[in-house]
């Protein structure tokens, strides 16, 4: 028998034809199923927000953000079952009580800890949950809501905590098949897990798709579905580039430079579990669920495209170290590198000339700023020496990334990449490629982001 998981994002479980969707989806679903939810859209921002009120000293203001959130799901309930919602409306109750509780404890201590953050901040997972349950119970399909804190065991990393995967795949076995033998469909909180001790946990960044992969993995699943508001992965983004169309197929490695790169359909990160135990993981729409969206697999995938997709990512600022007396001095880049470092300075690109003559970092724009005068000091002697000529900052700047497996081994890209720049009057300030030749990176500045991205999509997707 076919086992899928269904992992159904924040703008999947955020309203009435939305969660209608969503029964349609699972009920139509062969086989054994397991639904994965987020907390419905903007909810956990509103936590987030609520916390930081609380260590504040301002619980009220916490209290009344809350118990907005509960109105809301509240109301939620009553448009889709009404009567039939008591059982999702006495979970809502107890839950909104609890997190309350948490947070007049956060207002007297004026401090909200990330262990006790992480137990604020899964009221969203744990309520959209049981409304899930409800509503697919009273549409035809036997739920049951299950917190993922029973089931989903991680290191005490609270706010970005790691899984344990033989922790957790004995659990899930232990508390999870025996439903699905049942002909019950479990419905799991994404994002949500504990310590073996129980204490609550939660993965960060793209969670509720990392603990859907996590269970697919556990459970040795046929496939994960991630259920979003847009058709898969783009070859563009269609706000820059009307004729951008959604990718039937894209390699893991494809994900990974477009998710870098600026495409937020799915975090790679995130469903490394399941890339890494051999399961296809598709990304759909929920509002468009005949559309076949894209599948992501742990092979490359060669479909006779050669630059498969292009993204790009603005905001930032171009670092340039430039002098002579960089050339053959042993340990430059590193100082350079450990400056960056201490700033926490996230980088994005590196171009080093190979005359060793300037080394240019691409950091996001107010990094560039605070990066500036900390190298100056790093390299003070040298500027004095004129070793070092100067430190300079090119911002706004933005990454175009000409992305495809097709481009490994094929001659001419890079011509046709920057003739096509060329012929668009745009003018290129950096450019790296990595061995791999799976990515063309190269900087513009940000107010011709967009006409490179459409030049570069052009010569590569002329229909």
């Amino acid at each position: 028998m076919t086992r899928t998981v269904l992992k159904f994002g924040g703008t999947s479980v955020a309203s009435p034809t939305a969660l209608e969707s969503v029964a349609r989806i699972v009920g139509d679903t062969k086989g054994d199923r397991i639904v994965v939810v987020s907390a419905t859209a903007g909810t956990t921002d509103a936590l987030h927000t609520a916390a930081r009120e609380a260590a504040n000293g301002e619980a009220s203001v916490a209290e009344r953000i809350v118990s907005d959130l509960a109105k809301a799901h509240a109301n939620l309930v009553a448009d889709l079952l009404g009567v039939g919602g008591g059982a999702a409306l006495g979970e809502i109750t107890d839950l909104t009580e609890r997190t309350i509780s948490l947070l007049r404890s956060v207002a007297i201590l004026h401090e909200c800890t990330p262990r006790s953050l992480d137990a604020i901040v899964t009221y969203g997972e744990k309520i959209s949950a049981p409304i899930v349950a409800a509503l697919l119970n009273g549409r035809g399909t036997r739920a049951r809501s299950l917190s993922a804190e029973a089931l989903l065991i991680t290191d005490d990393a609270f706010g970005h905590a790691n899984p344990l995967l033989d922790e957790t795949k004995t659990r899930v076995h232990q508390d999870v098949l025996p439903l699905l033998k049942d002909g019950v469909t479990p419905v799991i909180t994404g994002y949500v897990a504990s310590t073996a001790d129980g204490v609550t946990t939660t993965l960060g960044r793209g969670g509720s798709d990392y603990s859907a992969a996590v269970f697919a993995a556990a459970l040795n699943a046929d496939i994960l579905l991630i259920y979003t508001d847009v058709n898969g992965v783009m070859s563009a983004d269609p706000r820059i580039v009307r004729s951008a169309k959604s990718l039937e197929r894209v390699s893991y490695a494809e994900a990974a430079e477009l998710s870098y790169f600026g495409a937020k359909v799915i975090h790679p990160r995130t469903v490394l579990p399941a890339i890494e135990a051999h399961i296809p993981v598709r990304i759909l729409n929920t509002f468009a669920p005949e559309h076949p969206g894209t599948t992501i697999t742990g092979d490359p995938v060669f479909d006779g495209s050669v630059v498969k997709a292009t993204t790009s990512l603005g905001g930032l600022g171009l670092l340039t170290v430039q002098g002579a007396g960089m050339s053959g001095v042993p340990g430059f880049a590193a100082r350079v590198f450990d400056t960056t470092a201490a700033e926490k300075v996230n980088v994005l690109m590196i171009s080093q000339s190979s005359s060793e003559n300037s080394i240019c970092l691409v950091v996001p724009a107010d990094g560039a700023e605070r990066l500036r005068p900390a190298l100056e000091r790093m390299f003070s002697a040298e500027l004095r020496r004129h070793d070092v000529e100067r430190v300079t900052v090119d911002s706004p700047v933005a990454i175009v990334a000409a992305v495809g497996e097709g481009m490994r081994g094929t001659p001419g890209v890079a011509s046709r990449v920057f003739g096509a720049l060329g012929r668009a009057g745009v003018n290129v300030m950096a450019i790296a490629q990595g061995s791999s030749e799976l990515n063309i990176s190269f900087v513009v500045i940000e107010s011709e982001r967009d006409k490179a991205v459409r030049a570069v999509h052009e010569e590569f997707h002329r229909s």
